[in-house]
């Protein structure tokens, strides 16, 4: 696979959780519920953590997410040394996970397949930039 697709995917999965820090779009009747909202966890809330801290909390997985995910993106352009591509990938998965599962939404089901797939191809099939995917 080319790297520049590699980096572009891992860029675009780790944009996609910028969506947490935009303005949330006003409902319509018709339309659907906007899935990228920290300002409740369907964890956190209901024990009585305080919606600072909660968002505070997404907010910082979001940032870990967006560093793991792009320094991932730049050791596959090989602008970052190749040492850092585990724990790069680890980083942004895991934290990716961590705000999509607490921030849940059945639409983001989808990022945690991703993060899933990311982590077990990288962990569990030792597959790095500088080897063939699958092969």
């Amino acid at each position: 696979m080319h790297p520049a697709l590699v980096a572009l995917f891992l860029v675009v999965h780790a944009a996609i959780h910028l969506s947490y820090l935009s303005p949330r779009p006003m409902a319509t009747a018709a339309g659907p519920t906007w899935p990228f909202d920290l300002r409740r966890s369907w964890i956190l809330s209901p024990l009585g953590a305080p919606d600072a801290a909660t968002r505070a909390l997404g907010l910082a997985l979001v940032a870990l997410t967006m560093a793991g995910f792009l320094l991932a993106a730049s050791v596959v352009l090989g602008l970052a040394p190749s040492g850092l591509w585990v724990p790069a990938i680890t980083i942004g998965a895991v934290a990716s996970m961590g705000v999509l599962v607490l921030f849940f939404h059945p639409w983001l089901v989808v990022g945690v397949v991703v993060d899933v797939f990311l982590l077990f191809v990288v962990l569990a099939g030792g597959w790095s930039p500088d080897t063939t995917l699958f092969g």
